[in-house]
């Protein structure tokens, strides 16, 4: 997922001041450390285990009843999940129980655009899955996958969930409604490259149904084009490159373009109004990948089931997105949580999560299972071939320590320009100076 994944938060409560006896504190401090938001405890004396997963987004473990059959194969283990739609929100509460060593879940998921920050900086605070039996798992995983999540010195610090591999995902009742073709082969021929899916959005925008536009936010255009790249943010000597990479600057001039001509419904992703819109119809397209197809089910909901399709991407195979899961060391039940993690991310579980939710295998065995996949919700769409040809071409990508710090204060400049009207070029000083401060 998401992903670049997805809005409203669940937020650990804060803690409240009062001024007790000093008795008082002590004790709500310890019963505050045994029962903080992620904190796992056996039940006592029963022989029965809670395990606690934090997560972010959608990565449709639950939706798909994979924490059930784990349960029912386990009977003395009990799963309990907490979530924060919002990446941003999720990663900043992480890093501050990280720094406090309390109120961690057993396991915690982590974005793919955080990872090098996990392998470089924080592998202290991670288990090494290999100390468990983890490395045996290796050849399970895509090459890039895996190599992502060993730090230098061999520890390995996650395990892969799911890759972003991207297409678009387009509502064939508005095309029809604004004169346009919904084949999904003919409009890849329209759209392989990106000034050909922004020609065809403007001629959508003159024949649009009232309140639609073309597409969600410029944000997710910029996002979808830079996933493209193998370099974007870094370059592999660590060195920090976004104000001189070209196919940045070409995805931003293609996202402010967009905003110009006015064929973004101007959206902030993962807000309540962004969730909202995939039901009242106010786009015509979305930046998809594999990952988004279960976010769009679960906000268009059974009332878009058919009305969506899915064709190949304009400009060539990218990747957005991905995550993995790891095991901090304050966890209460590592071991116990090794497994979990092992299970979830098998490839049987991985192609049965693609199955039913959309999220596209980092697990080699997994992508040969769904290879022949369709998706009934998506008109048919044969989505085993259209994410799998996708991975297939997407380039490994390079991977820095801020690499989600520096997309997010882009992105978050984009939405200056489309809500506010904020210029290209004073929307990239205020990017730029975010980009220092996130980056120290």
């Amino acid at each position: 997922m998401s992903d670049s994944r997805a809005a409203a938060a669940r937020r650990p409560g804060s803690a409240r001041r009062a001024a007790v006896r000093a008795g008082a504190v002590a004790l709500a401090a310890a019963l505050l450390a045994a029962c903080g938001s992620g904190s796992s405890e056996s039940a006592s004396g029963d022989g029965k285990t809670t395990l606690t997963v934090d997560l972010f987004g959608s990565f449709g473990y639950k939706e798909a009843g994979l924490y059930a059959e784990y349960e029912k194969l386990h009977p003395g283990i009990t799963i309990k999940q907490t979530d924060t739609q919002d990446e941003q929100d999720y990663w900043k509460s992480l890093q501050t129980r990280l720094a406090g060593g309390g109120g961690l879940a057993d396991v915690q998921g982590i974005e793919v655009g955080r990872i090098a920050s996990v392998t470089q900086q924080q592998s202290d605070k991670f288990e090494d899955l290999g100390a468990y039996g983890a490395g045996e798992l290796k050849k399970e995983f895509a090459d890039f996958k895996w190599s992502a999540a060993t730090s230098k010195d061999g520890k390995v610090l996650g395990l892969g969930t799911d890759t972003g591999p991207e297409a678009m995902c387009y509502r064939t009742d508005l095309f029809r409604q604004a004169g346009l073709p919904t084949d999904r082969e003919e409009l890849a021929a329209e759209w392989s490259t990106w000034d050909g899916y922004l020609a065809l959005g403007k001629q959508y925008k003159a024949k649009a149904p009232k309140g639609s536009t073309w597409l969600d936010s410029v944000g997710s255009l910029y996002t979808i084009m830079i996933g493209q790249e193998e370099e974007r943010y870094y370059n592999a000597s660590g060195e920090l490159i976004y104000e001189r990479n070209p196919a940045l600057k070409d995805a931003w001039d293609a996202a402010t373009q967009a905003a110009a001509d006015g064929l973004s419904a101007k959206l902030d992703q993962w807000s309540p109004q962004w969730n909202q819109a995939f039901s009242a119809g106010s786009f015509a397209t979305i930046p998809c990948p594999a990952w988004m197809l279960g976010y769009i089910k679960g906000q268009a909901g059974d009332a878009g089931k058919g009305k969506w399709d899915i064709a190949k991407l304009p400009g060539g195979a990218g990747n957005w997105g991905g995550s993995y899961l790891s095991v901090p060391r304050a966890a209460k039940h590592k071991k116990e949580a090794y497994e979990l993690v092992k299970w979830l991310t098998a490839p049987e579980q991985q192609a049965k999560l693609f199955r039913k939710v959309g999220n596209f295998p980092s697990s080699t065995g997994a992508i040969a299972q769904v290879a022949d996949a369709t998706d009934p919700y998506f008109s048919g769409a044969p989505i085993g071939r259209i994410f799998g040809d996708a991975a297939k071409a997407a380039p490994v990508q390079v991977l820095g320590v801020h690499d989600k710090n520096v997309a997010d204060q882009i992105t978050n400049a984009l939405s200056e320009v489309e809500r506010k009207g904020t210029s290209p070029d004073k929307a990239w000083a205020n990017a730029r100076k975010g980009v220092a401060n996130a980056t120290g």
